[in-house]
């Protein structure tokens, strides 16, 4: 906008400087030249009927060549003054008329819907998430060009400042269930203050990059504060932990002691080359296996006939006891985990937490880093094989790539790879997009940082339902027995027809968990579902 208004300005200021020269030197030309005095305005006439072409016959012919070049050069300076007004003037015009299209405020009546404060890479995974429990959701953007470009892509946003009270009216923020600040951990901060003049009981989430801002945040007036970076780096913890011994992580906990968990299995456990079907997981556990990644490709459910593959992690639940038991089972051979087994590269906030976990678990480790440091053991490129082979790297069990950029995690995975086949990699991933090519390149478990935040940020919104918040693109939900009181798994069919897994029933204060084809659904039975967003959606359109 201040280009445009710049750029009239001087075109303004060249096309009536341009006139008034030409009227003094036609006023002067005509009487010196051409012997004719004339008025000064009947030449500021000349030349407005030159420079907009309509006419300039009454003073015609000039007798004198000087007087004839003069008159040229006003055609020659008109025209092109008049065609630098498209440019300058005319088109900024239209494409502001254009622009003053997208959307100022929410649609009347919107309500009970989640306002997220601004466009970021976190967004596809959280509105596809609302968009699967069919919850209304729109965007506030500060910055016109991206509201234009979500609006031309059928997204619900409006074009509005949301640190100030008039733009969040504007999303009907009075009327939603929640909001989603995103922009920037000081600005966010800015936003919850003006979300609270607007309306106090509003529930307000936001995203902090840096863990240790959370508590302004909440003293701003947020109700829950999502810092993403600790919690993978939790995460990739536990895929370590949890292949070199039999103590359980955290996992998402649906009742007393019934839990949804992530398994990697081990290169050298007894369940790899066997089919799912074969393994009999579920008759000697307990467990109900409800999703699985096979190379990098998640499936929720599994096929029967899919073999569990060196890397493979499941996705089970089930008690404590029962998942307890499948770790067991999954084990490989058994091996105390020396110091230095795991190489941390990377010790900025990911790092960090994945070390504080291993200290938790007691369990060594060596790490890598480009800045020398305290907790710091090698210091080098995490590309460098050299810095990879002083940390241990080719008589280690596992490494976990905390490193930001992802090409520089994609081509240290590759690194990693090309040293050791045994190795197990984990590593983090910025972008979703980046995922599928740390897997090609060799990675055993990859999370998604913009993943996990968006479906964190769709859980929080959302509150009371269960939701796996992980890049696996699986809710674990409670729902009501619906239509499915009264009729047996067997008859409901409910995986075959939805690809969804009842995984357990609440019964009486009790959680079932023994459910064959024969467990008939009562009316005051509580159903825990896991499923695909697709899946769950289809569920409650079937069954409810």
């Amino acid at each position: 906008m201040r280009s445009w208004k710049r750029r009239t300005a001087i075109y303004l200021a060249v096309l009536l400087g341009s006139m008034s020269t030409f009227s003094v030197l036609y006023w002067q030309g005509m009487a010196t030249l051409e012997g004719d005095t004339v008025s000064f305005l009947h030449a500021l006439q000349v030349v407005v009927e030159t420079y907009t072409t309509t006419g300039y016959g009454s003073d015609a012919p000039w007798s004198s060549d000087a007087m004839n070049l003069l008159v040229i050069v006003m055609d020659v300076a008109g025209m092109a003054i008049i065609f630098l007004a498209l440019p300058a003037f005319v088109l900024p015009a239209i494409t502001e008329a254009i622009e003053s299209a997208v959307p100022t405020s929410a649609p009347d009546g919107l309500e009970d819907h989640v306002v997220i404060v601004s466009h970021s890479p976190r967004m596809p995974p959280l509105t596809e998430e609302l968009e699967s429990w069919g919850v209304e959701y729109v965007v506030v953007e500060p910055d016109r060009e991206t509201a234009r470009e979500l609006a031309d892509d059928g997204e619900p946003v409006i074009h509005a400042e949301p640190d100030r009270v008039a733009g969040l009216e504007a999303a009907n923020v009075g009327h939603a269930r929640a909001m989603l600040v995103d922009v920037e951990d000081r600005m966010d901060a800015s936003v919850v203050l003006t979300a609270r003049e607007v309306d106090e009981s509003l529930r307000v989430i936001s995203v902090v990059e840096e863990p240790e801002r959370e508590p302004y945040h909440r003293l701003a007036g947020a109700d829950a504060v999502v810092s993403p970076r600790p919690l993978i780096g939790e995460r990739l913890a536990g895929m370590v932990t949890t292949s070199v011994t039999t103590n359980l992580g955290e996992g998402v906990e649906l009742g007393d002691d019934f839990r949804v968990f992530e398994l990697p299995i081990p290169r050298d456990s007894e369940l790899v080359g066997k089919r799912i079907e074969e393994s009999g997981l579920r008759e000697r556990t307990g467990v109900n296996v409800i999703g699985a990644w096979f190379q990098g490709e998640f499936e929720s459910p599994p096929p029967p006939d899919a073999e569990i593959l060196d890397g493979t992690v499941l996705l089970v639940a089930g008690h404590q006891a029962a998942i307890e038991r499948l770790a067991k089972l999954s084990a490989g051979s058994p091996r105390p985990h020396a110091s230095g087994d795991t190489v941390v590269v990377g010790h900025g906030e990911v790092g960090q937490s994945v070390t504080e976990a291993l200290d938790a678990a007691n369990l060594g480790y060596t790490v890598v880093d480009r800045t020398d440091g305290p907790d710091v053991d090698v210091v080098g490129e995490a590309t460098d094989p050299e810095t990879l082979r002083r940390a241990g790297l080719p008589d280690a069990t596992s490494v976990v790539l905390a490193i930001p950029g992802d090409a520089e995690t994609e081509y240290a995975t590759l690194v990693v790879r090309d040293m050791s086949d045994e190795v197990s990699v984990a590593a983090r991933a910025d972008d979703a997009a980046s995922v599928r090519k740390l897997y090609r390149a060799g990675a055993d478990y990859v999370l998604s940082l913009d993943t996990v935040t968006g479906r964190m940020l769709a859980s929080a919104a959302l509150d009371e339902e269960d939701i796996l918040s992980t890049d696996t693109q699986v809710e674990v939900v409670r729902v009501g027995p619906g239509t499915l009181a009264g009729r047996t798994l067997g008859d409901a069919d409910v995986r075959q027809r939805t690809g969804c897994t009842i995984v357990a029933v609440e019964r009486d204060g009790d959680v079932l968990t023994d459910l064959g084809p024969e467990f008939a659904v009562e009316a005051d039975d509580a159903l825990i579902v896991a499923g695909t967003d697709d899946g769950i959606n289809q569920f409650t359109g079937r069954f409810e």
